[in-house]
């Protein structure tokens, strides 16, 4: 079998807080509010279907199963459930997300084989004065942060953000956050759908009722002195350069603008996943092979691959296993 980078359907998630805007990217939305694009999945609620290639219509968790050392890499499994390790989304942001931590692979309180979530988001696209939840005010303790939500006045612990289209957020574990109404972001995540939220602004639910909170568990797993998150600007002076976005113990995210040809190379230990910002070009391997790409598209790299070259126009994120 020989590799070759793995475009997938997208699986496509409701969310009350969603809109339309993935059209944009040439998706297909179903009627309502379409909040997620499971770009690239291998999760029991979600698992994407290769559409390109001699692998058409196999599940990421077929090719895990059937091919899996190889287009991996050594480093390509979950070590607590054998799963792909990533998860890639892209989220429409209509309006605000509720306020809400993840937790790690640690914590007890996670359904038996599932992972914690560390993620990082990168901002595709921000509407003038969009705004995150990034983070609470220095200071904030557990017994605070637990009174101020009894008193409905969670808001005035948390650390609010002006966001623009570039910006960079590592989010480990236990880390407050919530994308607020009006931005487009790709999101590179742990292979998790484990969330907990704090605050949901008395909203209804796609079902017409509130949706759940979870705030014992919220409160368990805050990293109330230090999560470790950063945020950056993303502006890149030259071509052909990573520039890195995130560097946790699950993958490390960079982003680099292609405007000449550039030579690439996958390592036996890791999959290489390429997000595509904006622009347009090309995935070129092999013999001579090649794949034209366009924004919103995500495509998996084998690790299997080896050389391969990036031509165009266009700005890509690279995420990868350390």
């Amino acid at each position: 079998m020989k590799p070759y980078p793995l475009l997938f359907q997208p699986e496509l998630k409701e969310r009350v807080w969603g809109g339309r805007a993935l059209e944009q990217f040439g998706l297909e939305l179903p009627e309502g509010p379409i909040g997620e694009a499971w770009a690239i999945g291998d999760h029991p609620n979600g698992t994407t279907k290769v559409i390109n290639g001699s692998l058409k219509g196999l599940g990421l968790d077929e090719v895990r199963e059937q091919y899996g050392q190889k287009f991996f890499g050594s480093k390509g499994f979950s070590e607590k459930n054998g799963r792909f390790p990533l998860l890639i989304k892209l989220l429409d942001c209509q309006d605000d997300l509720s306020v809400q931590v993840h937790p790690n692979d640690t914590y007890q309180g996670l359904p038996s084989g599932e992972l914690g979530k560390t993620e990082m988001w990168y901002i595709l696209d921000a509407k003038p004065g969009a705004k995150i939840i990034y983070g609470m005010n220095d200071g904030v303790t557990r017994e605070q942060l637990a009174q101020a939500i009894s008193e409905n006045r969670i808001m005035d612990t948390l650390n609010e953000i002006t966001v623009e289209t570039g910006d960079s957020f590592y989010i480990p574990s236990g880390t407050v956050h919530a994308l607020g109404a009006g931005v487009l972001v790709a999101e590179i995540q742990q292979n998790s759908d484990s969330t907990y939220r704090l605050y949901d602004y008395n909203r209804l639910g796609l079902d017409g009722k509130p949706r759940d909170l979870h705030i014992e568990d919220s409160l368990n797993v805050i990293a109330y002195s230090n999560s470790g998150a950063t945020f950056m600007k993303t502006n890149l002076e030259s071509s052909n350069q990573w520039l890195t976005l995130a560097q946790s113990p699950f993958f490390i995210t960079e982003k680099g603008k292609v405007e000449q040809s550039w030579k690439l190379q996958t390592t036996p230990e890791s999959f290489i996943i390429h997000v595509i910002c904006d622009g347009s070009g090309t995935i070129e391997w092999g013999d001579g092979e090649q794949q034209s790409v366009k924004p919103g598209e995500c495509y998996l790299i084998p690790a299997n691959l080896g050389e391969y070259t990036l031509t165009g126009s266009m700005t890509v994120l690279r995420s990868y296993l350390p």
